[in-house]
């Protein structure tokens, strides 16, 4: 048990789990998408869905797409402040089999087009875990600098990205390997002890059979 637990995470409330924790999944997932959407279409499961509304569960999603931090006091006003930087917002429910009771399915237009669906739960105390990108599994909180790699299921990728990280000096924390179906679309999620730079980044989005290679580190403002 850490201490988060006990007392929670600096923010405004009234909740860490449907408040604090929804901003954070929010942020998370406009990092990873790399810009400000256009638009943003917020699903909530279960408790998020039939309690979110009093715990201002929405209100903090959306100030976490405007990169808004848990304690930013500008998070109540967030729907007003998505109208005045013309983000269009919607609301809706899912139920999402198997998914922790503190779960929303946010789906995030770019200007660009680009559509990023990520699934996120909240588990208390502020604490969240990113359970899948664009349908893809996942399992990361964002506590540490992750990358998630998309490439395709073949032989040598794994060992071709763990030596790029090598030959940079980064230090895998965790690695974590999915895929849809052998020989299709595989998933690395990778967390490092230490900030990557954008040119190792660079070195693996340009390696044979790398689809997308995303870099995040919520630590970074």
């Amino acid at each position: 048990m850490s201490i988060f637990d006990i007392m929670g995470p600096i923010m405004i409330g009234p909740s860490s789990s449907h408040t604090a924790g929804a901003s954070r999944i929010g942020r998370i997932a406009r990092r990873l998408l790399g810009c400000r959407p256009a638009a943003v279409e917020l699903l909530l499961h279960g408790s998020f869905a039939d309690t979110g509304k009093g715990h201002g569960t929405d209100k903090a999603l959306v100030a976490g797409v405007l990169d808004m931090a848990p304690d930013d006091p500008r998070l109540p006003r967030s729907f007003a402040i998505a109208q005045e930087e013309g983000m269009k917002v919607m609301v809706g429910r899912v139920s999402l089999q198997g998914a922790h009771p503190n779960t929303v399915l946010l789906r995030l237009t770019a200007p660009d087009g680009r559509v990023l669906e990520v699934q996120g739960a909240s588990l208390g105390g502020g604490r969240v875990r990113i359970d899948a990108i664009d349908g893809l599994a996942a399992a990361f909180s964002g506590d540490l600098p992750t990358l998630i790699i998309r490439n395709e299921d073949r032989p040598g990728q794994v060992a071709e990205v763990a030596g790029i990280l090598s030959a940079h000096g980064v230090n895998i924390a965790t690695m974590q390997l999915y895929r849809d179906m052998r020989g299709g679309l595989a998933v690395m999620v990778i967390e490092s002890d230490q900030a990557i730079e954008e040119a190792v980044v660079q070195a693996l989005r340009a390696q044979d059979g790398i689809v997308r290679a995303t870099y995040l580190n919520m630590t970074e403002e």
